[in-house]
């Protein structure tokens, strides 16, 4: 064996490559899920460094607002991924008429209400991320807290419904078995 081209990798120094990588194969793999009618309107991307941090704190924000207390135990614990994968939709009927929306017509549907087949279709797109990181051994959570922050920030221009999914790859899942979190 040559002495010169030995190497001793650990894992420890390229977890958080392997992270990213796995992180563009679930956006891949949410580009790539079924759409309603073949129509992508599907948004992904991925959130990394001080952008969780922003998200985090946007989070807290909606906290006050709402005083919804989960989501200061969300916003901690976002902060133990390397990554964050966020899916969302633009807005599109489809003209289907399926009245899955609550409205017999697509016409009859106020702009405000979000087509039924959108929101499908996210949740197809991040079933499809998150059986590609359970392949490959991720942690992951699907969170509509750190969506919704992601939301407001326009992390994806003006997607409607999204969805965040942080991932991580540790001894132990961060994103479970979580204590809920007082102020």
């Amino acid at each position: 064996m040559n002495i010169e081209s030995a190497m001793i990798l650990n894992e420890r120094e390229s977890r958080k490559e392997h992270l990213l990588t796995v992180a563009r194969q679930m956006m891949t793999a949410a580009r790539t899920a079924p759409k309603g009618k073949g129509m992508d309107i599907i948004e992904v991307a991925m959130v990394t460094d001080e952008d969780i941090n922003r998200l985090s704190e946007e989070m807290l924000r909606i906290h006050e607002e709402t005083g919804l207390k989960f989501l200061i135990r969300d916003s901690e614990n976002i902060q133990s991924a390397e990554a964050i994968i966020i899916i969302g939709t633009r807005q599109q009927t489809h003209a289907l008429n399926c009245a899955h929306c609550g409205y017999a017509t697509c016409a009859a549907k106020p702009e405000e209400v979000p087509c039924a087949i959108n929101t499908v279709d996210v949740g197809i797109a991040v079933g499809s991320a998150c059986a590609t990181a359970a392949d490959l051994r991720v942690d992951t959570r699907v969170m509509f807290s750190a969506g919704l922050a992601a939301q407001r920030l326009g992390y994806l221009g003006d997607a409607k419904c999204v969805m965040a999914i942080p991932i991580s790859a540790s001894s132990k899942n961060p994103f479970f078995d979580r204590k809920p979190k007082e102020k």
